[in-house]
């Protein structure tokens, strides 16, 4: 949208439109046909309309910052602008190119070039998730609080936590690179393991979101980083957030069965928009997708599918297109996107409960009550 339509749509001074965009209210960037004009999102001029027609209560602007709303903590692990995932001020999709998910978690957990020694973990039977959750909830019940603790000791329980998680993943105790323990639990080539390596970097953080925000919470409260990280699983294990990659494969399953187009239009005629493609922050396209999508080569029935659905919907693919067709592409187990999605957002997780943990603050918002009015019954 151009300046004149913004503050047009949201009556603002000029003044105004420029103070929303420094403090990073509204997105704007160069307008490519005239260089002395910019742009604003779209998006972001909406969500503040609709503020706008809520009013200026306490409690409405409370309510919808929990929704995609405005930022609701002070961070400075990770943050999306301009369309791009910056971890600590470093582009997510340009680390991915080379570095390692120990490489990551190092420069998140700011603890400089610690090196950590490799651990042994006992793996217990069953599926790749019921090893997961079954190693951090036992941890969880055994490890010490975060508080009391030096930053060198905490530094070495989270290597230990996610080392721990990464076996669970892998099935087994192993040494070496996370992409290549996972990749060979899962029997993968070296090009498998570096596409891993790939999805592990570009899924590290991403800001705050629902299984994030669940780990603060839990941070706040000073339990263990185990615990943290099992809320953090707990939240991931919806289908609204890590678990989302079942509702791309059953969507891939229909378009093999009706045609990707007829696949498409039934979702949207009854309303339901086409998993794997869109996301709320990333209107010009997710940049984890893009950087996963130019690391490998799409085989010809996931191209055809990217292809029709953008046609028709005009939306792009996002991570959990691009990481379900990964698994499938390698021939990897049906939970493999979740695993690798938990290994990776692991390292984010044990970041923002060490942040949680030194601002000394206990996260409890209050309810805003619509029931029976007290004493009413």
């Amino acid at each position: 949208m151009t300046a004149q339509e913004v503050m047009t749509r949201l009556r603002l001074k000029p003044q105004t439109l420029y103070a929303y965009v420094s403090r990073g209210r509204i997105e704007a960037r160069a307008d490519a046909g005239d260089p002395r004009r910019s742009l604003y999102r779209a998006a972001d001029v909406a969500r503040l309309e609709y503020r706008k027609s809520r009013g200026r209560r306490n409690a409405a602007i409370a309510e919808d910052a929990i929704a995609w709303g405005e930022p609701v903590l002070a961070s400075s692990i990770t943050t999306i602008a301009h369309g791009r995932l910056w971890y600590r001020g470093q582009d997510a999709e340009a680390l991915a190119r080379t570095a390692r998910l120990e490489d990551i978690a190092r420069l998140l957990w700011a603890c400089g070039d610690a090196r950590f020694p490799p651990q042994f973990n006992i793996v217990g039977p069953g599926t790749g998730n019921q090893r997961i959750f079954a190693m951090i909830a036992a941890r969880a019940a055994a490890d010490p609080v975060i508080g009391g603790r030096t930053p060198k000791a905490l530094y070495f329980e989270a290597a230990s936590v996610l080392d721990a998680l990464v076996d669970a993943v892998a099935g087994r105790p192993g040494e070496g690179p996370i992409h290549d323990r996972i990749a060979r639990g899962w029997g993968c080539n070296p090009t498998g393991a570096d596409f891993i390596r790939t999805c592990l970097v570009l899924l590290a953080d991403h800001e705050l979101n629902a299984s994030t925000f669940a780990v603060r919470v839990t941070a706040s409260t000073r339990a263990s980083l185990a615990a943290c990280v099992l809320a953090g699983l707990s939240a991931l294990s919806g289908p609204l957030h890590g678990g989302m990659s079942a509702r791309v494969r059953t969507f891939f399953g229909e378009a093999r069965r009706e045609g990707v187009e007829a696949a498409v239009q039934s979702r949207l005629a009854v309303g339901m928009p086409v998993p794997g493609f869109g996301h709320p922050l990333y209107p010009e396209g997710d940049p984890r997708a893009r950087g996963l999508l130019s690391a490998f080569a799409l085989p010809e029935e996931y191209q055809e599918i990217h292809r029709i659905t953008e046609t028709i919907t005009g939306e792009l693919p996002n991570i959990d297109f691009a990481l379900t067709a990964l698994a499938s592409s390698l021939g990897l187990p049906q939970d493999a996107p979740f695993q690798i999605f938990a290994a990776a957002r692991c390292t984010g997780w044990i970041a923002h409960a060490l942040e949680q943990f030194q601002t000394g603050r206990l996260i409890r918002p209050r309810a805003r009550y619509v029931g029976v009015s007290p004493g009413s019954a």
